[in-house]
């Protein structure tokens, strides 16, 4: 079974910058969507960006707003979210997640494959 490994989190001052990475294992990227989500403590998981097998993107407000940017590179097995401006009320585990009908969803209950997540800290 496709498996996923999150890296790339930690502590970041207001207004920095980090690059989150989405690597599978076992099994090729190709076929899939990826998704990035993201739970903050007491929230409810929300969705952050997803891009396609073909590429296509769909954002959410954060993303849509230019400060995140999600991207695949199918030959390094790699999809990564790219968080620019970053805020305090962006903190939480993020994590990414694969569906196995290749376009995107917004709806989190149709990824059934999910990585174990990675702390993003925003906090001077």
């Amino acid at each position: 079974q496709l498996q996923l490994v999150e890296s790339g989190g930690g502590l970041v001052q207001p207004g920095g910058s980090l690059r989150l990475s989405c690597v599978a294992s076992r099994f090729t990227l190709a076929p899939y969507a990826i998704g990035w989500f993201r739970q903050a403590p007491g929230k409810e998981r929300e969705g952050v960006s997803c891009i396609s097998n073909f590429g296509t993107i769909i954002n959410t407000a954060n993303s849509e707003k230019g400060r995140f940017t999600i991207s695949r590179d199918n030959a390094k097995k790699t999809v990564y979210l790219q968080m620019n401006s970053l805020k305090s009320e962006d903190t939480a585990v993020y994590y990414c997640a694969a569906r196995p009908i290749g376009s995107c969803s917004r709806n989190s209950n149709e990824f059934n494959v999910w990585g174990q997540g990675t702390q993003v800290t925003v906090s001077s």
